[in-house]
């Protein structure tokens, strides 16, 4: 937690330099009162007597002020880190509490701004209009706070994607369609423009063509079942079937030599499917497809044992290497109330039995 030592740094700062508290009052025109308060923690110094005092004993205001920039780098790293940590496994209530009161203690840092933000906006998705104007006041602070200081340009389209949302919600979708086409797309990305910048014989181009080619296969397949399951000509017994032949024929793909690739679509099939049905279908139809998805997230473990790129990418997306175990732990133990609907089901705690390790 970042706190102010600046009546503790006076006075070290004054004996360095062997001032009494009546010199030290006399170089800024003060009482000595005054000098005495603030080194006992009494009261702070005026804001307009910071830079004075760090001149009198010649050091920056952040020494002045007890400010130490390395530690509270690596608090406000720890604090992001353990706030992914919670949102990969599923404890939103800690998560929230965790954002919160970084808020409070570090209120000028770009990052937990942005994370604040899309906490208190419900995520990314599927925001309640009526949520994001009963906080358009503050969230638009926060967005133009970002927009007018922070260089970091993914917070920046964060900022501006929330603009946008707020636009919509405001009944101004052709405003907030303008300000989402200033986006680059994703030819103008950096994973394209990376790959990019090595010639194609080499060992950089290579690695690079394969992740953006990764990201991209999970990408468009989690855009095909949606483009199935929000189909409104179709039934849900319908689209349970599309999805699962889709499924199926990636799975088909993946088991022919040099094809294997196609495991991380099967996987993203699978797991997208459970997912809607999870909320929505049969137990039985849960358990069908979890079957499967599990044993495409196999596949593609063993898969990843060759693949140092798909290996990364699924330590980035779980923070473990072993993403069935992370999974069925997950199912396990989230408290979403969907899923802890599931678990009251024999089959379905069996199913989570039998492939965990």
């Amino acid at each position: 937690m970042m706190e102010l030592n600046i009546g503790t740094n006076i006075k070290k700062l004054r004996l360095a330099k062997g001032l009494t508290q009546e010199q030290l009052a006399g170089l800024l025109n003060v009482s000595s009162a005054a000098v005495s308060k603030w080194e006992a923690k009494n009261t702070l110094p005026d804001i307009t007597m910071l830079f004075p005092l760090a001149s009198v004993f010649e050091v920056s205001v952040d020494e002045l002020m007890g400010y130490d920039t390395t530690k509270t780098e690596k608090e406000i790293e720890d604090i992001i880190s353990l706030f992914h940590q919670y949102h990969r496994n599923g404890e939103v209530e800690k998560q929230r509490e965790l954002i919160l009161n970084a808020r409070k203690t570090y209120p000028n840092d770009y990052r937990i701004m942005i994370r604040y933000l899309w906490m208190k906006a419900g995520g990314s998705a599927d925001n309640d209009p009526v949520n994001l104007m009963e906080n358009q006041e503050e969230f638009l602070q926060i967005c133009d706070c970002i927009l007018d200081g922070c260089t970091q340009e993914v917070i920046r389209l964060e900022a501006l994607t929330m603009k946008a949302k707020l636009l919509h919600a405001s009944g101004d979708t052709d405003g907030a369609l303008a300000l989402l086409g200033m986006f680059p797309s994703w030819y103008q990305s950096s994973g394209q423009k990376t790959e990019q910048l090595f010639a194609k014989d080499t060992s950089e181009y290579r690695y690079w063509n394969r992740k953006n080619a990764y990201e991209l296969l999970d990408g468009v397949t989690n855009k095909l079942v949606r483009t199935i399951w929000y189909h409104d000509s179709l039934s849900p017994e319908q689209k349970i079937v599309q999805i699962e032949a889709m499924g199926q024929a990636f799975c088909d793909l993946r088991k022919k030599e040099g094809m294997e690739f196609f495991v991380i679509a099967e996987q993203t099939v699978y797991a997208e499917l459970a997912g809607k049905l999870s909320r929505s279908g049969a137990v039985d139809d849960v358990i069908r497809v979890r079957e499967k998805q599990f044993d495409a997230m196999q596949a593609m473990m063993h898969l990843s044992e060759q693949d140092e790129v798909l290996k990364e990418s699924i330590k980035r997306t779980y923070g473990t290497e072993d993403a069935l175990q992370y999974l069925i732990d997950f199912l396990l133990q989230v408290d979403f109330s969907h899923l802890a609907k599931l678990r009251e089901n024999a089959d379905y705690l069996d199913l989570l039995s039998r492939w965990s390790k």
